[in-house]
């Protein structure tokens, strides 16, 4: 696999996932190795002074008023790790951890935490082996970054604490002597260096962008399903419509959708003198609604791109040799957004539970069976299916309470306002399972409702996309069991599979004209 060069710049968010869930080589360049030595110089120089440098010649929180005797101040660092490296809880998914590791090696590559170039080298043999450092669910507050994961991470670079090889936990000193690696010594400021940033919340926020680029436009397609099978029109669409709020996410949204429905014979055999003036909002309202998750997904990508740019670390060390204390490591921005993603897709996920219900209600289904059942009575058709969509949409709201509105004061009141960002991106991790989920179960009813609408065929998108799930999930009949169709439906979901065969078959705006 191609390796993901490590340089003085940001890294491409694609980059990330290849690293994180594809498992791509990392490889620090030529530059970075440059800007990383010629930074270490100064923090040499001033690693053997007397003057006061935090983390360097001091202690570190609330004890940074203690000045370090010289000989100490390499050991300071390994007990930085050890005592940082306080995670509990579940083990966090692999995925997490190397995202988290290739951007602290991003920023170590820059030139402005003062690690050794053989320090970075070492990390990022670490990251191209096939061990991965075991982080804990707690213990980030997200104040001076995420300090107990990457302690974590840190602490498997020097040989202790334990890692993931190949599926078993195993103690990182024997893993890394049969990896062929070498545990690192630290010197000076090291380990601050590794710990001090924001990479857990950046790098799942970043991953989380990935799922929900997807998830989006998943959205539309279900939404445009459920318009086509509940007898919906699609006139609400109209660009000229839409364009009178020209809000982009709307817009997009509306062009898909447009798109997706593109010859219909379903629409068309109501278009005109059905007796409906207007559809419900879920089905009316759904590029508003869908738009809008889609214009928060790109201010968090506004947001996760700047960071990216970033040099995260305190102190930092600056290109005229100054090693200055800040505040840069505060999560504060990537925690709002990871927390308005979370409402945002309680939304999405909320108005698609609503657009599924409306299918199994027979006052308002227009005439297809009570719960889409074979057999009604006999039969309880998708009646649970949706109770379990209800139950995460519920969940999903609850995950939106943000994480952010919180602080709790740590490190004796110096560090007395925190981002909880960490936490934040935890629970999106969770909202965007249960989006995928709620989404599968939407599908499986439009689908089901479609194939009811005898004698007319849907448009080549919809009817592509449900050509896919029944490859997975089987047409209309008595009850089955359930709950592997919507497993099975939640993988293409993830996998993007019924998305692609919908948008290979749909028309382009110029096929349309």
């Amino acid at each position: 696999m191609t390796p993901v060069l490590v340089s003085t710049g940001p890294l491409a968010a694609s980059d990330v996932v290849r690293v994180a869930r594809h498992r791509a080589p990392v490889q620090l360049t030529d530059e970075a190795l440059a800007e990383i030595a010629r930074s270490r110089g100064f923090v040499d120089v001033r690693a053997r002074g007397t003057e006061s440098h935090y983390g360097v010649t001091t202690g570190f929180g609330a004890m940074a008023t203690r000045s370090i005797a010289v000989g100490d101040r390499a050991r300071l660092q390994q007990h930085l790790l050890r005592s940082h490296a306080a995670g509990t809880g579940e083990v966090v998914e692999d995925e997490v951890v190397r995202a988290l590791m290739v951007l602290r090696l991003s920023t170590m590559a820059t030139g402005h935490t003062g690690v050794r170039p053989a320090t970075a080298t070492a990390y990022a043999d670490l990251l191209n082996s096939h061990l991965v450092p075991i982080v804990h669910e707690y213990g980030s507050l997200g104040c001076s970054g995420d300090l107990a994961p990457l302690a974590h991470c840190a602490l498997a670079l020097i040989g202790e604490g334990n890692v993931h090889d190949r599926g078993r936990v195993r103690p990182s000193a024997d893993a890394l002597r049969e990896a062929g690696l070498s545990p690192v010594v630290l010197a000076e400021k090291e380990g601050l260096a590794l710990i001090n940033g924001t990479d857990g919340m950046l790098g799942m926020l970043v991953l989380a962008l990935h799922d929900l680029d997807r998830l989006i436009d998943t959205a539309d397609l279900a939404a445009a399903m459920s318009v086509e099978g509940q007898l919906g029109t699609d006139r609400v669409f109209a660009a000229d419509l839409v364009g009178l709020r020209p809000q982009l996410g709307q817009a997009r949204s509306a062009q898909q959708m447009r798109a997706l429905l593109a010859g219909s014979q379903i629409v068309a055999s109501h278009r005109h003198g059905d007796g409906e003036v207007q559809d419900a909002y879920s089905l009316r309202c759904s590029p508003q609604v869908h738009g809008a998750v889609r214009d928060t997904i790109e201010h968090a990508r506004s947001i996760a791109e700047r960071e990216l740019a970033s040099a995260i670390d305190n102190p930092s060390v600056l290109p005229d040799g100054r090693i200055e204390s800040h505040g840069n490591f505060h999560g504060a921005p990537l925690a709002y957004v990871l927390d308005f993603l979370a409402i945002a897709i309680a939304d999405l996920a909320s108005i698609s539970e609503r657009r599924t219900d409306r299918f199994l209600d027979v006052a308002r289904n227009r005439g297809l069976p009570a719960f889409l059942a074979d057999d009604p009575g006999i039969d309880s058709g998708l009646m649970i299916a949706q109770y379990s969509q209800a139950s995460i949409v519920s969940e999903l709201k609850r995950l939106a309470a943000p994480a952010s509105v919180d602080s709790i004061p740590s490190s004796a009141m110096q560090e007395d306002h925190v981002s909880m960002g960490w936490s934040a991106a935890r629970k999106l991790r969770r909202s965007i399972d249960g989006l995928g989920r709620v989404l599968a179960v939407e599908l499986i009813a439009a689908a089901r409702g479609t194939d009811l609408r005898n004698g007319l065929r849907p448009a080549p998108a919809t009817a592509a996309a449900t050509e896919v799930l029944r490859s997975a999930v089987p047409g209309p009949g008595p009850d089955t069991f359930l709950a592997p169709q919507i497993e099975a439906a939640t993988d293409l979901v993830r996998a993007g599979t019924m998305l692609a065969a919908a948008q290979a078959a749909a028309p382009t705006e110029e096929d349309s004209r």
